[in-house]
Order: structure tokens, then C-alpha cells, then sequence
């Protein structure tokens, strides 16, 4: 009997290509790009006088219940708001920094914000809640030069505040007041918007929305600029390959920071452009962090729902026990989408029998490409089986070149949804480009079928994390690190490869403590220190890292020695970026030690042998 899949719109995902002598391959939808916004409150604007009374965002209030503001009273706010602004030193060279996470507040402020042409950017909380040194924030804070500064929670923040603080900045809470002197939120809240629709007329497609900051290969943030013209065409982009948006207004709950594109451009928009309701998740994909995205996933049912692989995997976990559960999230959600990292296939593969159990169809897992620099979306995967690694074909107006490159296809991008460069950094932005104006993503892709384009592309790696053996050959690390996760499951959360003009690959391994924890009941501390010790599981990943190592094709898929880390990456080093990806050239650099003990003549009684 044929499995069937819930009905959901999605769009073509056929594609024009264009051959070159040289090797160079160019890659593009044959759709026009539909409607574009003429800027991203006017789809508030359209639904605030269309559905005053439909919920827009909600977030969990203290009492337990779910604190809602509509459309209708939301635009008038974010007016009240936008006064506010306007009778402040704020503008495009004075922007408004945001510190603290998702929020009704942080919404209403961005919105604003855009509504009037004031470029606002939104901080990773970890540069003011994790770091101990501030290093992060004060470096950005010192880039943007900012005319107000925003955090909801003052005695969260207030130390990050005091530590970085602007004698040309105001700073504003919720309550105000504090150490630093901050003025109420509710002050920005209360302006009659007199003048606001004349500085509303004259926001454009080339006006700055926001600026992102994105760790780099350096591990230092640079700011993404992101215009109206990124994030309306993107919206227009991601509505022909989700075509099931522009059905009904879709109901989202998301965690997803708003500092980064999948949360704060996408997800958003999603909502706005369905005229549909963004739940605020204040739960994360960890151990303690998920039990609240368990409460919410069990009262409100998503039409659509987003996370990365970690935050599936746990939920994929959750349910097998949970009917509840199960029966909610799977009542009325038409389609699943992971970003971030790839999804493990055995995740892919619970999700989907978790659905045929529950409901029995399927449910379509969309996935694609993108980045902070693309607004994010480049590709969608909407047509044919799926499977972890696709990142499918172009969205329309979006073209997509690929170089060759040291036995890869490196990715490059042109298109309106690509950014004009990188906030106050010239160097930075023209190194971004090539001759013809094509973004240089730093990712490789591959045909899913060489003779068949339609069937899309795979992801095949970040081209500057690969490196060369002593004997010349390649080492491609994106693909070694997917393999070896999926190989060492449940036990490892990532894996620092090395072997740079070396004769032997090495890894550093970090380990994932739920899922050490799923095999070995006996653990209770959860440290790197403790897990690096424990010795039944150090005897289980030497069997693994064997049989992994016999299992290798050659030289640069055999890995040699392993090394666990028993300390938390760093993220003031640069080894962890705040979304919990690590950067493998910063984390080498931070380890040199390690790995020079990795090479040892003789193994120290910490290294992990194949041999």
C-alpha cells in the first residue's frame, strides 16, 4: 500500500543550466520572482486594516496564560513607538541595538524601526548572558555606534550594560531606572504618531532594515547589512517555494533567535506575509530548556514549525512516549523545516514514522540554503524524495554560480536578496564578491544526480574548513564531520578534524551529553571533565572510532586518534559561535596543544587509537 503525505503547497523546483568551457556551471529558476513588498510593514499595515482582531505575536506571560497582541493593536503601538524614535538622536548612522532575545517588546521595537527608515540590530544574548570578558559586545557596540540601546530585563543584563556602556547612547528597559540610569520602555510607548507616516514614505527597497552580526572564519562578528529589498524580494522568494504560506494564515511557534536569519528574517515574515500568529517559544533545544517548548508544542498546534536538527532530535525523543503530544503537533502542521546543520537521517527517519504513527501520512520536510549574507533563502528542496544533505535548486531571481574548486563545485550567489556588503567594512565586503558580483558562500554543493539538474544539489562542505595531508591529498571536513556524528550517534554533538600537512587525520571530539547519557544510565555529572572520564564510555567510542576507521575508503576518511574535550569551546575564543556551531579553524587554534598531543609520538593515556 503506498504511504501517503499530507497535501501542502509547494512550489516548482525545476531549473535552467548554463555550462561554461571553463568548468564554471550557472544555476537558475526559470520563474519570474513574484510580487515583491514595497517594504516589510506594509504587510503589517495591510493586516492591521484587513483582520484588526487576529492575533499577531504571543508570549507566555508569567500567570502561565499567553499574553497576545493583534495586528490592530500592534500597529498602533509600533506607530506610538516610531514617535518615539523619531524625536530621538537615532538614525541610519545611529542605529538602535536590541541585547535581549524573542520578545513582544523586541518586535514592536524592530517594527518600529523599519517602519521609519532607523537601521536596528539585533545582538546574540550570549555576547551579554555567556561571555565573561564582554569582548563581543563591546566590539559591536563600538562598530554600530548606536543611539539607543534596548534590553527587556535589567537585572539580566544590566551588568553587560554598565560593562559596555555609551556616554552618547540612551539606554531603555522595561522598568527602567537601574544602575545605568535606563528610561521605561513604556516612555517609548505613549507618542501620539503625528509625523511617522512622512518618515514612513520615504523607506525604500535600498533602506537598511537591519544589521546582523555573523561570526566569521576570524571569529570575529561582522555586521551583515540586511535592506528592504533583501528581505522583501526573500519574502516574495520564500512564498513561490512554500506556496502553502499564501494559503491560510499559518500559526508558528519558534524559539529561533531573532539574530540570526532563519528566526528574525524568515520566520517572521512567514507570519506576516499569511497574516498569521508567531507564538513566542522562550524554550531551547537542551535538556532543561525544552521542557517549555514540550508545554507550549502540547497547547498550541503549529500549521508550520521550525528548528534546527538538535531541537528535532529532541523532539523525535519526546514523543515517542508523549500520545499528547504526538496528537497536538501532528493535528494540523502541513510541513517541517530544519537550517543550521544537516539533519541526521535517523531523525529524518523518526519523524517521519512518529507522523504515520499518529495521523499515518507523512509529513513533507522542506529544507534548502541559505545565509545571514542571502536574507537567508537561496534553494528549497520541494519536489522528489527527500533525504538529509539535499539543499535542493535556486528560488527565483536568485542565481547561483559554481566555480570549480580543488575537486569541488564551490557555491557563489547573485541576486536581489543577496546584501550589498558588510556594515562600515569596505575590505571585508569586496573580499565577499567576485568579478561579476556573486557572493562567495564558502560552501561546496554537488548534483544529487549528475544527470538529472532537476533533481537538485547536495551540500558538500565549507571549502575553507578542508585541508590538505602531508601526501597531497584532500580532506573534505564538512563531510568527515557528518559522517562521524552519524557513525558515533547518539554520542557526539560535533568533532574538531585535523590533520593539516599531517599524515593522519585526528579529531577532537565533543560530546553530547543527553545522548552519552541515553547509553549509560550510570551517568550523573554531565561535565566535559566527568564524561571524558567515564570509562565505559570512553571504551565504547574507541569501538566506534575502530570500526569507523575500517570502514574508511582511504587516508582522508580513516581517522587515526580521538581526543575528547573536557571543556566547555569557548565562545571568547571564538571556538563556539552563539548558536552553539563550532568554528573549526578558530577551535584548532585555541587547542594547538591538543592537538600536538593528538600527534604524539606516544599516545598520552587521553588519546583514543583505531589501531
Amino acid at each position: 500500500m503506498a504511504i501517503m503525505e499530507r497535501a501542502v503547497e509547494l512550489g516548482p523546483q525545476d531549473v535552467e543550466i548554463d555550462r561554461r568551457a571553463n568548468g564554471i556551471i550557472y544555476a537558475r529558476s526559470p520563474h519570474a520572482i513574484g510580487p515583491v513588498p514595497g517594504d516589510v510593514t506594509s504587510l503589517l499595515e495591510h493586516w492591521a486594516r484587513e483582520t484588526p482582531e487576529q492575533t499577531f505575536v504571543a508570549r507566555r506571560a508569567a500567570d502561565g496564560g499567553w499574553r497576545t497582541l493583534s495586528y490592530g493593536r500592534f500597529y498602533d503601538r509600533m506607530r506610538g513607538i516610531c514617535a518615539a524614535l523619531l524625536a530621538r538622536d537615532v538614525s541610519a548612522e545611529r542605529p538602535v541595538a536590541i541585547l535581549s532575545g524573542n520578545s513582544i517588546e523586541h518586535l514592536l521595537l524592530s517594527l518600529a524601526c523599519m517602519h521609519i527608515g532607523v537601521p536596528f540590530a539585533p545582538i546574540s544574548t550570549a555576547y551579554s548572558l555567556v561571555s565573561s570578558d564582554y569582548g563581543k559586545l563591546r566590539y559591536i557596540l563600538d562598530a554600530l555606534t548606536p543611539g539607543l540601546v534596548f534590553a527587556d530585563d535589567a537585572a539580566a543584563f544590566g551588568k553587560a550594560m554598565a560593562a559596555t556602556r555609551r556616554a552618547d547612547a540612551e539606554y531603555v528597559t522595561l522598568a527602567g531606572g537601574g544602575e545605568i540610569g535606563a528610561t521605561a520602555f513604556a516612555d517609548l510607548d505613549a507618542h501620539a504618531p503625528d509625523a511617522v507616516a512622512a518618515a514612513h514614505e520615504k523607506v525604500d527597497h535600498d533602506t537598511i532594515a537591519k544589521i546582523l552580526f555573523t561570526s566569521g572564519s576570524t571569529g570575529m562578528p561582522k555586521g551583515v547589512i540586511n535592506t528592504q529589498r533583501m528581505m522583501c524580494s526573500n519574502i516574495a522568494q520564500g512564498a513561490f517555494a512554500m506556496a502553502e504560506i499564501a494559503r491560510a494564515p499559518q500559526v508558528l511557534i519558534d524559539w529561533l533567535p531573532w539574530n540570526h536569519t532563519f528566526g528574525g528574517n524568515q520566520n517572521v515574515s512567514i507570519a506576516l506575509y499569511s497574516g498569521g500568529s508567531l507564538y513566542i517559544d522562550d524554550g531551547k533545544p537542551t535538556p532543561a530548556g525544552f521542557e517549555e517548548t514540550i508545554r507550549n508544542l502540547k497547547e498550541i498546534a503549529p500549521t508550520c514549525y521550525f528548528n534546527v536538527p538538535k531541537g528535532f532530535e529532541f523532539l523525535a525523543h519526546r514523543m515517542k512516549d508523549d500520545a499528547q503530544l504526538r496528537a497536538t503537533f501532528f493535528s494540523r502542521v502541513r510541513f517541517l523545516m530544519y537550517a543550521g546543520a544537516s539533519l541526521p537521517q535517523h531523525v529524518w527517519d523518526a519523524l517521519e514514522n512518529l507522523a504515520l504513527e499518529t495521523v499515518g501520512e507523512k509529513i513533507r520536510i522542506v529544507t534548502g540554503l541559505g545565509a545571514t549574507e542571502t536574507a537567508p533563502s537561496i534553494s528549497f528542496v520541494t519536489r522528489g524524495k527527500v533525504r538529509a544533505g539535499m539543499i535542493g535548486n535556486p528560488v527565483p531571481g536568485c542565481e547561483i554560480k559554481l566555480v570549480p574548486n580543488v575537486g569541488k563545485l564551490e557555491l557563489r550567489v547573485r541576486g536581489p536578496n543577496v546584501t550589498p556588503g558588510y556594515w562600515r567594512a569596505p575590505e571585508a565586503t569586496a573580499a565577499a564578491f567576485d568579478e561579476e558580483g556573486f557572493y562567495k558562500m564558502g560552501d561546496a554543493v554537488r548534483f544529487v544526480d549528475p544527470n538529472d539538474p532537476h533533481g537538485g544539489f547536495m551540500f558538500d562542505g565549507r571549502v575553507s574548513e578542508d585541508f590538505k595531508l602531508a601526501t597531497g591529498t584532500w580532506v573534505g571536513v564538512g563531510n568527515l564531520r557528518t559522517a562521524m556524528i552519524a557513525a558515533f550517534a547518539p554520542f557526539l554533538r560535533d568533532a574538531v578534524i585535523a590533520g593539516h600537512d599531517r599524515d593522519d587525520v585526528t579529531a577532537i571530539l565533543l560530546l553530547d551529553p543527553d545522548g552519552c547519557r541515553l547509553k549509560f544510565a550510570d551517568i550523573k555529572d554531565t561535565s566535559p571533565a566527568a564524561l571524558a572520564a567515564h570509562s565505559g564510555l570512553r571504551e565504547a567510542l574507541g569501538a566506534r572510532l575502530r570500526a569507523f576507521a575500517a570502514a574508511a575508503t582511504g587516508s582522508s576518511t580513516r581517522v587515526a586518534r580521538a581526543v575528547i574535550l573536557d571543556e566547555h569551546p569557548s565562545i571568547d575564543h571564538g571556538e563556539v559561535t552563539d548558536k552553539g556551531s563550532i568554528n573549526q579553524r578558530a577551535a584548532l587554534a585555541h587547542r594547538a596543544s591538543l592537538v600536538k598531543e593528538l600527534y604524539g609520538e606516544t599516545a598520552s593515556n587521553r588519546i583514543i587509537s583505531a589501531d
